[in-house]
Order: structure tokens, then C-alpha cells, then sequence
């Protein structure tokens, strides 16, 4: 029905269609506020009616940005990402601040890099420092943070 890719048409939707592309937009996937704009001021005549739209739609629960915090958080702590990867993941669909440290506040990351340790390399304790290196490398590029890693990669199963 809509065309879904860039082009050089002009910019005629308005009114009942723009609500349409709107809420066939919102039906496949929740967006950010950012998100939603962006996307439909590619094909809107007036930007100012896309913001009041998408002010419309927050307003009446159809669109939220704590929601879409809610999913994309718990998306990709499923993904066993952590701190630094989630807090880019959040940061890139343009949600408060304030939103993204609320939404963090609330997890156990020294649980989450435990778990995701246990999960690549077992719940033996590395001796070796080659081991180790591996294990802190891989928790690094998933995103937690140093002290975390250090407190993961030397608890013991007995800790829990």
C-alpha cells in the first residue's frame, strides 16, 4: 500500500492518510517518538501536522517511548548485551534521558554477566590467564562494565 523505500516522490500525505501510514506503522512494531516523526516526514507534506499526529497518538497510549524502552531492554538483555550495549541500543531510538536511566536502574547486570559466563565458558572459575583474558574480552564486547566482568568471572556457584 505504501511505499516503504526512498524515492523522489513528492510529499503528499495529509490528514486521514498520514493518520493511516501512522497507525499501519505502529501496528508491525512499536517506535520511538523520534522514530515515528523521522519516518513520517519522509512522505508528509507538513511536518507540524506528523508532530501534533504523533503528540495525538503518545497522548492516547497508541504510541510510547516507555514502552518501546520496555521491549528494546528487554530484547536485548535476551541478546545477554550489557550496560554500555543496551544504553547505545536505547540512545539510538532517541529516547529521555531520564527514561534510559530509569529503565537501567532496575537490573542485576552482575547477574546478567554471570549468567551469560556460565552460559559461553561454564561455571568452573578460569585459573588460567589466557582464560581469563578470553572470558573478560568477551563480557567487554557485550557490553558490561569492568568492575562487573572482575565480580562475574570470580564468583563461584556457591555466591547465587
Amino acid at each position: 500500500m505504501f511505499n516503504t523505500h526512498k524515492s523522489d516522490k513528492p510529499k503528499t500525505l495529509t490528514g486521514q492518510r498520514l493518520r493511516s501510514y501512522a497507525f499501519a506503522l505502529l501496528t508491525r512494531r512499536d517506535y520511538s517518538q523520534a522514530e515515528l516523526i523521522e519516518r513520517l516526514n519522509r512522505y508528509a507534506a507538513n511536518p507540524e501536522e506528523v508532530n501534533d499526529l504523533v503528540a495525538e497518538l503518545a497522548q492516547q497510549n497508541y504510541q510510547s517511548d516507555q514502552r518501546v524502552a520496555e521491549l528494546t531492554l528487554a530484547s536485548q538483555i535476551r541478546k545477554g548485551k550489557g550496560l554500555q550495549r543496551i544504553k547505545q541500543a536505547l540512545k539510538s531510538k532517541q529516547l529521555d534521558a531520564e527514561l534510559i536511566t530509569d529503565e537501567l536502574r532496575e537490573v542485576d547486570w552482575l547477574e546478567q554477566a554471570y549468567q551469560l559466563k556460565i552460559k559461553k565458558f561454564g561455571q568452573e572459575i578460569a585459573k588460567d590467564p589466557k582464560v581469563k583474558a578470553k572470558q573478560i574480552r568477551f563480557l567487554q564486547y557485550r557490553g558490561f562494565d569492568m568492575d562487573v566482568i572482575l565480580k562475574a568471572i570470580a564468583r563461584t556457584s556457591e555466591e547465587e
